[in-house]
């Protein structure tokens, strides 16, 4: 009797409603009507998306320390760079160029590892004289300088040609021949350049070796032949030459625009690396690689690696300080931020920062920071809530920028809707949610008054 009296109750205070109860259960939603305000609510499609990015908003920049390029303290031997900018408050510059002096290259000298192409006129008495060099039909050989400087032609013996110009070559290939009663009708040139070459390293489509050839190589010419500059921003990109010792840059907005660094004339040995701003690390480790390769002497190699170390640990030390310095500045809030706030049925409620230097979108803080609950969260009503600039400081218009994306095509218009200071991410609950919930703060009210009605004897 006592159970089924109580089961009474309960069914009977189901039936009523919450405001026959006393309660209430208030779910937030977007409203056309608010206190003072003018709301417009407007769904995004393809055309309205383009409206509601026209609000300027230029995003925050990083400080001046992660985009200065390093610079030098002048120590001999190391190549002093441009000074560092002097302060946080230092904008994005160029880049300071410090370009070497204009020299003329020195005619091309063939060195070991080059191979020259020796061909006659193809008489037979030249045949016939020259019977171990060019009796095979092809009356064109080639020949590889060897470590001692020579090559070995058959029949004639070695002739040493390294350091030589191709004139010179020719003169002492035309000896030989005359020394060993040959006719010396021939030609020489050289086939393939392996003795000369400028190294690029770094933000370039191939990076490795470019063979300096007979006409004079040109900085424009061996960045092409290394697969051009493969770096979006040419203000924050440098061009470093690293020459006898010295380090020289240029910034590549510089070089796109100026002809004179284009035609800038390299020399054997010279070292380019194209370094996109703090990549330090890198740029470090290929011009010490150069080093070791140019052969210089151990004393002069060993001093000229000191001081670069020496030179670039500085570098980095002063930029990392300042770069340290912001962060422990951001990190106690102490730094301004543009911020966007997250709210209803949503992962994490808060605010979010936007970031750095590009603009993000609702997809990002959606599926990044906040999170989206599918489990409580409407897909059909997503709002973006966003105040226009009143007169004499008041809000203004609000404009509720509406996403359905109960079709789940619809979300691609969130990647494409630009996110805006202040701006305010709703996310209304499922209809079966807000049931849900009113009824579980309801049903701990109801089952009181039908144990309470039970108890005073009214069933």
């Amino acid at each position: 009797m006592h159970n089924r009296g109580l089961i009474k109750a309960l069914l009977l205070g189901t039936s009523l409603t919450l405001s026959g109860c006393g309660v209430t259960y208030l779910s937030p939603s977007v409203q056309t009507e608010a206190a003072g305000l003018d709301v417009q609510v407007v769904g995004l499609t393809a055309n309205t998306i383009k409206q509601a990015n026209q609000a300027p908003y230029s995003p925050r920049e990083l400080p001046a320390a992660f985009h200065s390029v390093a610079a030098g303290s002048g120590l001999r031997g190391a190549g002093a760079l441009p000074d560092m900018p002097d302060g946080p408050t230092q904008s994005r510059a160029a880049i300071p160029t410090n370009l070497p002096a204009a020299s003329q290259p020195h005619r091309y000298r063939i060195g070991v590892g080059d191979v020259v192409l020796l061909a006659t006129k193809g008489t037979a008495k030249t045949i016939e004289g020259l019977s171990g060099l060019l009796s095979a039909q092809n009356q064109r050989q080639g020949y590889t300088v060897r470590d001692d400087g020579a090559i070995s032609i058959p029949d004639i013996g070695q002739v040493e040609i390294a350091g030589l110009t191709l004139a010179d070559a020719e003169a002492a290939l035309f000896q030989a021949l005359v020394a060993t009663n040959v006719d010396p009708a021939f030609s020489l040139e050289i086939a393939e350049f392996n003795s000369q070459h400028v190294a690029v390293g770094g933000a370039v489509g191939r990076a490795g070796l470019v063979p300096v050839k007979l006409n004079p190589l040109e900085l424009g010419d061996a960045l092409a032949q290394a697969g051009g500059i493969a770096a979006q921003d040419a203000d924050l990109t440098a061009i470093r030459l690293y020459r006898d010792g010295t380090l020289y840059q240029m910034p590549v907005s510089a070089f796109r625009t100026n002809p004179e660094m284009r035609h800038l004339k390299l020399m054997p040995g010279d070292a380019i690396f194209v370094d996109k701003s703090f990549d330090l690390d890198r740029a470090m480790a290929f011009y010490r690689q150069q080093i070791e390769a140019i052969g210089l002497k151990r004393g002069a190699r060993l001093q000229a690696l000191t001081e670069l170390d020496t030179e670039i640990s500085i570098q980095r030390a002063a930029l990392e300080e300042r770069r340290e310095t912001f962060s422990a500045r951001r990190d106690l809030d102490a730094e301004p931020r543009d911020h966007v706030y997250l709210t209803g049925e949503v992962t994490r409620q808060g605010r979010v920062a936007l970031p750095y230097g590009r603009q993000a979108s609702l997809a990002d803080v959606l599926y990044d920071a906040g999170g989206f609950d599918t489990t409580t969260g409407n897909p059909a009503q997503i709002y973006v809530l966003r105040a226009g600039a009143g007169k004499d400081g008041d809000l203004g218009q609000v404009t509720a920028w509406h996403l359905n994306a109960e079709n789940v095509i619809n979300i691609t218009l969130a990647t494409r809707l630009e996110m805006r200071p202040n701006d305010i991410i709703f996310i209304e609950e499922q209809p079966i949610t807000k049931w849900s919930r009113a009824f579980q703060q309801a049903f701990p009210i109801l089952v009181n008054k039908g144990v309470n009605g039970y108890s005073g004897g009214g069933v």
